[in-house]
């Protein structure tokens, strides 16, 4: 599966669009996270506990949308883009969303 953050997927045409895909997950602060972190707030540096979470978060939320995408039946998701938002303190939701599409190879119209 293409996953582009572009309209088009240099060298193929879109032959077909699908509909929009996404994938969400929300996640928790962890009490061990918090406690590293407000350590790394006095010194500075990055929060890695932290890092790692979000890069979990959007490895789980892509997954998600590429099943969508799959379910669908399509060759590449454009438009990729991610959001997150806070749902309540401690908590947030990452979320992912694009554009299922068909593609052949060829010249683009």
């Amino acid at each position: 599966m293409m996953l582009v953050n572009t309209e088009t997927v240099p060298g193929y045409e879109v032959v077909e669009t699908l509909g929009l895909v996404h994938g969400a997950t929300t996640r928790a602060k962890h009490i061990g996270r918090d406690i590293a972190a407000s350590f790394k707030n006095i010194v500075g540096g990055e929060l890695r506990g932290y890092t790692e979470m979000l890069s979990d978060a959007r490895e789980q939320a892509v997954e998600r949308m590429v099943a969508a995408a799959t379910e669908l039946g399509a060759d590449a998701v454009v438009n990729v883009r991610f959001s997150t938002s806070a749902i309540t303190d401690g908590a947030a939701e990452l979320y992912v969303y694009g554009t299922a599409v068909r593609i052949e190879t060829g010249t683009v119209a």
